[in-house]
């Protein structure tokens, strides 16, 4: 069982997180962002900041954290608690607080079953689009060590490979312009409730937290079984925390493979030397071939499913002629030149009507 913090503790292990290479670039900003849905992860995430910017002030530079709440009005009172986390915020040091709305009835959002994802996919939009329009390239999010072991499960429940179990990286580049920040993902839920107790933050209950029509809540619900079982939020982190660690490897080697077997690439078609590229290992073939598609691929179109992918794979690296064919947007064909080795292997974009 993990051992409880107090809040000075705490404090300064959010300190000497910030500090750490891969998020230290934050202290340079003279802006951020922050998530707050007012619930008690994202309340500590903003106190911390706050209290952050508080010592990067006394040592001559000043951050100033933008607080963004999204009102999604699906239910009657989240109005009512939007402006109690702009209440709550009011002078907060280092601190301004936003509230931006998603009129869910104008773009189709409708209350079922999916709700969850399409108020997340909303949320990030809504809070990406005021970061660029303020010129803010960093959006701190309130997820922690608890959330990091329910997305390994739901991962795990799907079928997810690699990429996928390692779980939510502390710094992702959601865009060109913005990245996504979990300073939190060393921390438990307890630990950030405590804070909140500590230091007399207030923070909302969400009660989509109990509906267990929600994956999510169903998994956190089973979480006691494993827990039982020795499967802590604790060790899978951890778990996800090495994965991680084998994926930048796999990362950087798939790079380098790339580089070593790229023929021809621009905007329309990638091509690879075929001897030089299936010569790899097939996890290195795969995020290669990843890696091109992301390339070639246009925005309206949605990363394919892993095993559409690995398919593909699988003929692309069989003895046997390769059939042509489209999957997300791109072409995948295989030349095999005179000799059945040599040749090349060609993604191209797919050529759309107007």
């Amino acid at each position: 069982m993990a051992v409880k913090r107090d809040g000075d503790d705490l404090l300064a292990s959010f300190m000497s997180r910030m500090a750490r290479p891969d998020l230290n670039f934050l202290s340079s900003h003279h802006a951020i962002a922050v998530g707050v849905s007012g619930g008690p992860d994202s309340m500590a995430l903003c106190f911390l900041l706050s209290r952050w910017a508080q010592v990067l002030s006394a040592g001559g530079h000043d951050v100033q954290i933008h607080a963004l709440t999204v009102d999604h009005d699906l239910r009657p009172e989240s109005w009512q608690e939007a402006e109690a986390v702009h209440q709550w915020l009011q002078g907060w040091p280092h601190i301004q607080h936003h509230i931006l709305k998603w009129d869910h009835k104008a773009s189709g959002g409708g209350v079922d079953s999916a709700v969850q994802e399409k108020a997340r996919h909303a949320r990030y939009d809504l809070m990406s689009t005021y970061c660029a329009a303020h010129d803010i390239g960093a959006l701190c999010l309130g997820h922690h060590g608890d959330d990091q072991a329910e997305t390994v499960l739901f991962r795990l429940a799907k079928g997810s490979g690699l990429d996928g179990l390692a779980g939510m990286a502390a710094r992702y580049d959601y865009s060109d312009s913005l990245s996504l920040i979990r300073p939190l993902l060393g921390f438990s839920k307890d630990d950030l409730v405590a804070l909140c107790a500590a230091e007399n933050v207030p923070s909302l209950d969400d009660p989509s937290n109990e509906n267990d029509a929600f994956a999510r809540v169903r998994l956190r619900e089973a979480r006691a079984a494993l827990e039982a079982e020795g499967l802590t939020s604790s060790r899978l982190s951890v778990t996800a925390m090495r994965l991680g660690r084998a994926r930048a490897a796999l990362e950087e080697l798939s790079a380098k493979a790339y580089s070593a077997a790229v023929f021809k690439s621009d905007t329309g078609q990638i091509v690879f030397n075929k001897r030089a590229l299936l010569q790899q290992p097939d996890e290195i073939i795969l995020r290669v071939m990843l890696m091109a598609m992301e390339r070639l691929n246009r925005a309206e179109y949605y990363a394919p499913r892993l095993e559409r992918v690995e398919t593909i794979l699988a003929d692309m690296i069989a003895a046997a002629p390769f059939r042509k064919r489209t999957l997300g947007g791109v072409i995948f064909s295989r030349d095999d030149g005179a000799d059945n080795a040599a040749g090349h292997i060609i993604l191209e974009r797919e050529k759309t009507t107007s």
